[in-house]
């Protein structure tokens, strides 16, 4: 392998992108519920951990000006070692009774909360910073020979995330008998992977003269340039209906996220499927996920045959309808694995598949001069749509119970299917289908 060869540092830096994501935003709503924080404030404050990436647009042209991408990789990745090992530190020892009672207000998880907040923006500027540091170190033809690696090693370090971790947290609960513990010591493993991934970017991260050496712009040019981008965004015809369309398509999964989790681990007499930690790890966050990528490659390969538009109305309400497998699961709260890991499998590909006509849609509208600004606010509204509905679940789940919860999910498909009839016709029929 050829020195700083791209198959070096690629799938260690988007793994390194994906794991602490999942850490901060899936990893956090486990540990929190096994800690016996309630779902409302479960569900409250994690969705909070959103903000970074809703905000992501109006500080990414600031890393531009202080010093290169690579400072920024290596410093963020320094940054998320420290703060993983902070979380390990710095949870709360609630007794089994307290955890078992359930309901344990927020005030002993502040000083963890606030970790988790300084988390997610590292994160979200490690996110930055790659992703700009990609497209500097690899020419046009690399970077797109290379896409399909950075995606496959972020899932892994998604998979690893919310799946691998959560399992190993699970083993150490049984092991240790102690929730806080195990939960310690998997922040720990954490925080070790991450300084070893630290350590072997320091060596292995090349250093591009086109990063070490580029125009940097003043801060003046920045907040023009991002007032110009701004108003051109909110300039572009249907751009209202483009935002309600961001922020309702994915309603049933916004605010059904939050709380599958939960919904997996807490006991039968309080509405949910009494999984072990390990066992909603395996379900979720690997059965899950894996079938999640399986959708969204189908929906890919549909989407370049018919196109966007003829594949909306499948993708929309392959997104939506397969959130009634929960009620399902909530009404009849079946014993058998096996149906459990069939229903999540059956949501998360349908997840998977609906996902690629958002995806494809913020392409779309974004198209046009500032395509790469204007996407980027396009995310902004994406991870409020998720933000958003989560703030308000847990308190809904709380007051109508998981299955008059799912009811209202199901509710929600109706703005699915309207947003998706109103943009449809909007969209031109060739966009996304391959051409010979």
């Amino acid at each position: 392998m050829k020195s700083n060869s791209p198959w070096q540092w690629i799938p260690t830096l988007y793994f390194a992108e994906g794991l602490p994501y999942f850490i901060v935003n899936v990893i956090s709503v486990t540990m929190f519920k096994r800690m016996g924080m309630s779902n409302g404030d479960l569900t409250l404050y994690t969705s909070l951990l959103y903000l970074p990436w809703t905000i992501k647009p109006l500080w990414s042209p600031f890393v531009d000006i202080v010093k290169s991408k690579r400072w920024w990789i290596l410093l963020m990745q320094a940054l998320l070692t420290l703060t993983f090992l902070g979380l390990a530190f710095s949870l709360p020892h609630p007794s089994a009774a307290e955890i078992a009672a359930g309901g344990i207000g927020i005030s002993p998880f502040l000083w963890t909360l606030a970790i988790f907040y300084v988390s997610a923006f590292a994160s979200a500027t490690h996110d930055i910073a790659a992703d700009g540091y990609y497209m500097l170190a690899l020419d046009q033809h690399r970077q797109s020979a290379f896409v399909g690696v950075r995606n496959t090693f972020y899932r892994i370090g998604s998979v690893f995330g919310q799946g691998v971790i959560v399992v190993i947290a699970g083993l150490l609960e049984t092991r240790y008998g102690d929730i806080p513990k195990a939960w310690s010591a998997t922040l720990i493993l954490s925080a070790l992977i991450f300084a070893a991934i630290t350590l072997y970017h320091h060596f292995f991260l090349p250093r591009p003269a086109e990063d070490e050496t580029r125009q940097v712009q003043s801060s003046r040019e920045i907040f023009r340039d991002f007032g110009r981008t701004f108003v051109s965004f909110f300039s572009k015809p249907g751009v209202w209906i483009a935002i309600v369309f961001m922020l309702l398509y994915r309603l049933p999964e916004a605010f059904s996220v939050k709380l599958l989790t939960p919904f997996l681990l807490d006991p039968v007499e309080k509405g949910g499927l009494g999984l072990t930690t390990a066992q909603s790890g395996l379900v979720y966050g690997t059965v899950g996920v894996v079938a999640l990528l399986l959708g969204g490659i189908l929906g890919g390969l549909a989407a370049a045959r018919w196109g966007l538009r003829k594949m909306l109305w499948p993708m929309a309400l392959a997104l939506a309808l397969p959130c009634a497998v929960y009620l399902y699961l909530a009404a009849a709260q079946p014993h058998s694995l096996g149906i459990i890991y069939a229903c999540v499998a059956f949501d998360q590909f349908g997840y998977g598949f609906g996902f690629t006509a958002y995806t494809l849609y913020m392409m779309y509208f974004a198209d046009g001069k500032f395509k790469t600004a204007h996407y980027a606010l396009c995310t902004a509204f994406m991870a409020l749509s998720m933000m958003l509905p989560g703030l308000v679940a847990g308190r809904l789940q709380e007051s109508l119970g998981y299955t008059g919860f799912f009811v209202m999910v199901m509710a929600c498909c109706l703005l699915t299917v309207a947003v998706t009839f109103i943009v449809r016709r909007r969209i031109d029929p060739a966009y996304g289908r391959k051409t010979a």
